[in-house]
């Protein structure tokens, strides 16, 4: 469990110095706890218990760096078990299951294929980060020749999958320049297991006959001194899965048990395109950090990367875009003048609508500071005098040659202020944004 103020204060030297600030030790004790002071502070602390208040200070499950560059990627990270009490920190990496069995035309396909795997939703990119290579034929030089391939034409992050360590060990020479994760799927002796990957601190999943041989394996390896490891929680079938995942993250986050403090992966395991997105999405939406997919169909994956964008949005930080006047089409000086708020959903609902329109015209986004436009009216953050001054810092007056401005129809309370603080003429547009293409090709300036 983490420690308390007096689990801190016992760990100090009690001398009361006053050296680090504090006026006791108890206090800094206190000050610790809420991250407002640092044991550097205290200059007779002993080696014993800065150890114990380090570990203690790491979150419940280790962070884990994969890749390097354009192919790294943070795993684990998690404090808390669901969202709203705090935030997610490190969204679920997807990765593309690669076999070695498959032609080299197949494979050049198929990586070309995965690369165009990407897709914007609300100003972010979204897309697979990892490719999971697996040794399912006799012939090592195949695996071999799969690894070279995806270094050599991929950016994405790769997981070597293999049953046989001297192959491993060869595969891992190819692509050790990219920090791959390792993972060797046939028993071997735990320090077999740490001889593959501690030169290099390689990330190294691992998986027991069960949770708790797993839990076990994962001991051993802590007790050697290596942390930098994934758990393989992988059931028999989605069930079975899903209640590994939510047993070790309860013990991590509620009962602080380090075995458990690892990133998780799972595999799905359906051939059904559909049935292996919502065995995916699962595993994201309950705690998996890897999920290892077996299909490329786009649709599959803006469905699965949507799912997870939501999950790990932070509710507490809405998602914006800059608050600027754009341009849509190509306006000129008599185009029309919208205002909206710059909530990045508000933004990408609105400015595809004014494009269906066919309508060149301006969208002026004020600073709400992400919120909606029901929603900033309601907190005053978008009022006449903020509309007002937006216009004068985008210098609307020396861009149009008329004095006329569209605002949401939601918010058509502020037409008569908004008035009196810019001299324009203000136009109440539609309520839903759907309306909008139907507003402006009706619109006459009069």
């Amino acid at each position: 469990m983490a420690l308390s103020a007096l689990d801190i204060y016992k760990l100090l030297p009690k001398t009361n110095c006053k050296k680090c600030g504090s006026p006791t030790c108890l206090a800094f004790a206190m000050r610790l706890l809420a991250k407002k002071g640092s044991l550097e502070e205290c200059p007779y602390v002993s080696e014993e218990a800065r150890r114990i208040l380090s570990e203690a200070a790491e979150p419940p499950i280790r962070t884990i760096v994969v890749g390097k560059k354009e192919r790294k990627i943070e795993l684990g990270g998690e404090t808390v078990l669901f969202r709203h009490e705090k935030t997610f920190y490190h969204p679920s990496a997807v990765a593309i299951a690669l076999a070695d069995t498959l032609s080299e035309e197949e494979i050049e396909k198929k990586i070309t294929a995965i690369s165009a795997l990407g897709f914007e939703r609300v100003a972010q990119e979204l897309k697979p980060e990892m490719l999971a290579l697996f040794q399912t034929s006799t012939d090592k030089q195949k695996f071999l020749s799969l690894t070279e391939k995806v270094v050599k034409n991929s950016s994405l992050g790769i997981i070597l999958i293999s049953p046989h360590l001297p192959v491993l060990k060869e595969a891992m020479e190819v692509c050790r320049v990219v920090k791959p994760i390792v993972y060797l799927t046939s028993p071997v002796k735990t320090g077999e297991l740490l001889d593959l990957v501690k030169k290099d601190t390689l990330p190294l999943v691992i998986k027991g006959e069960n949770l708790e041989a797993t839990l076990k394996l994962s001991e051993e390896i802590m007790a050697k001194g290596y942390k930098e490891l994934i758990l393989d929680v992988s059931g028999n079938n989605m069930r079975e899965s899903l209640e590994n995942l939510t047993i070790l993250r309860r013990l991590a986050i509620l009962k602080n048990f380090r075995p458990a403090g690892f990133p998780l992966l799972c595999f799905t395991q359906s051939k059904n395109k559909e049935q292996a997105v919502l065995e995916a999405g699962t595993y994201i939406a309950k705690y998996a950090s890897i999920v290892v997919v077996d299909f490329l169909a786009r649709e599959a994956h803006l469905s699965l990367l949507t799912l997870r964008q939501n999950i790990f949005t932070d509710p507490q930080k809405p998602v914006t875009v800059e608050p600027k006047l754009y341009e849509i089409g190509l306006p000129n000086r008599d185009s029309p003048l919208l205002v909206t708020t710059n909530f990045s959903l508000t933004f990408y609902t609105v400015s595809p609508e004014i494009e269906n329109s066919k309508v060149p015209a301006y969208l002026l986004v004020t600073d709400t500071e992400g919120m909606s436009v029901l929603t900033a009216w309601a907190a005053e953050k978008f009022t006449a005098e903020a509309i007002a001054k937006a216009m004068k810092a985008q210098d609307v007056e020396n861009k149009l040659s008329h004095r006329r401005v569209i605002i949401p129809g939601y918010v058509a309370v502020l037409s008569g202020k908004l008035e009196e603080e810019t001299g324009w003429q203000v136009i109440v547009g539609p309520k839903e944004a759907s309306g909008i293409p139907k507003f402006l090709r009706q619109l006459v300036w009069v």
